[in-house]
Formats: structure tokens, sequence, C-alpha cells
């Protein structure tokens, strides 16, 4: 099973520094029927305007996940952490017990931001934070596994069963993705036009798909993001 959700019916926010693409309930945006999906809580695609951004503040029991889409980021954390990353790089926090953090856009383009929250599998763990430099050649045109659970392969790892993949596509290329039975996987279409087994997303747009081999065409270069994970009871 597969289910297109068109970004233009997503929540969001806007000032004048940021505007805010939210999948999923968040802040002032409330669907009681939109909450999450399965331990995916938060998914919102971020864009922060050259020399803004959220400054110190806390969070506790989430994994949080920054992937980069354009431009760049700059964090920093009670921990005593400082790291600006660019495109196609993550960083991670494991907010567990408490810690404070920053995230602000120092360079002079706008930076195109997804930041997940994911449910921990228990609560109070150590704080944590870690962040990893991938290469543009580990995700061309090929699945690139960058988070994973604690028993997997990732150079990220988070304290819950399961992985994010990305991937940059050629257009014309065709490729696939296998939900196994017993999983479920979220896709956001970050750039560019793709078919998933018959269903087209736009950029920006998701859908969910449930126990289900996904045939994928990129019908224009594409920046493809896959939260794989158990499926929900």
């Amino acid at each position: 099973m597969i289910k297109r959700i068109n970004h233009t019916g997503m929540g969001g926010a806007q000032n004048r520094w940021l505007k805010s693409i939210f999948h999923f309930s968040f802040d002032q945006y409330y669907n009681p029927k939109n909450m999450n999906f399965g331990v995916l809580r938060v998914l919102n695609d971020d864009l922060i305007q050259a020399g803004n951004g959220f400054d110190l503040h806390p969070h506790r029991d989430m994994e949080i996940i920054s992937y980069v889409v354009d431009g760049e980021i700059t964090h920093g954390d009670s921990l005593g952490h400082k790291r600006t990353l660019k495109r196609g790089e993550v960083q991670y926090m494991s907010a567990g017990t408490g810690i404070y953090h920053s995230e602000h856009n120092r360079g002079s383009e706008t930076l195109r931001l997804l930041q997940l929250w994911i449910y921990p599998d228990n609560r109070g763990y150590q704080p944590n934070y870690g962040d990893y430099l991938f290469k543009k050649e580990e995700r061309k045109n090929r699945w690139l596994n960058i988070v994973s659970g604690p028993s997997g392969n990732a150079p990220v790892r988070i304290h819950q069963d399961a992985n994010l993949f990305v991937g940059e596509f050629d257009e014309g290329k065709e490729f696939s993705f296998e939900v196994k039975p017993g999983r479920q996987a979220y896709v956001v279409q970050i750039e560019g036009r793709a078919s998933f087994s018959g269903v087209i997303l736009e950029t920006r747009d998701a859908a969910e798909a449930v126990e289900t081999k996904l045939t994928i065409q990129a019908l224009t270069k594409s920046h493809i993001l896959i939260v794989e994970m158990a499926k929900e009871d």
C-alpha cells in the first residue's frame, strides 16, 4: 500500500526569516488525525534566511535528526558541541534527560533543513550529540543508510528501530525499495519528481508505504529521503 501526501495540504508557519512545512502536527498546526507515522513524530521542512535561526532552547526524550538540503547550519548545545554542516550532512541529538541547543544559519544563503523527531525506545537516556559528513558520491544513484537503530550499520545510530535512507538519482534512473513484512516507510521527495509504483511525487510531497516493494523511476533529477520503521499496530 502506498498513499501520496500532497505538500500543499500540509501544515506550516511563516515569519520574516522562517518558512516551514509541517508533515505532522507541530507548533500552532494541530490535527489529531495527523500526529505521527509510527515512531516518526515530527518532520519539518524549514527554510531559514541567512543570519537567522533558533536560539538556545530545551528538548528531552526525543531522537532529533537534521538533514541539510541547501546552505549550512551551525549547531551549538549545552554539552559544549559546536558544528557547522552543509548539504547532505547529518546531525543527531538524543535529548534524553534534557539538553539545550541552538540552530542558526551563519552562511550567506538560505538554509533548507529537514528536521525529524523520532520517539526513543525508552525514556531517560543520557543526552548525546553526533554528526557525520557524508560525501555526495555515497548517495549518488544509490540508497545510503545514514541513520539506523542500535543494532544497525549506519554511521549515526539512534535509540529506536528505525532507518533513514537518502539518495540522489539522475533523471530516468529506475530503482526499488522494499518495505518488508511488519515494516512501514515514510517517503519524502526532497527535490525533483519521481514515480513510486505509479504514484507521482512532486518536490516536497510525501508518501506512506506499508509492507510493499516500491518500484521507483526518477522522472527528473531526484533527491529522496525514506524513513523505515516497524509497522504501527
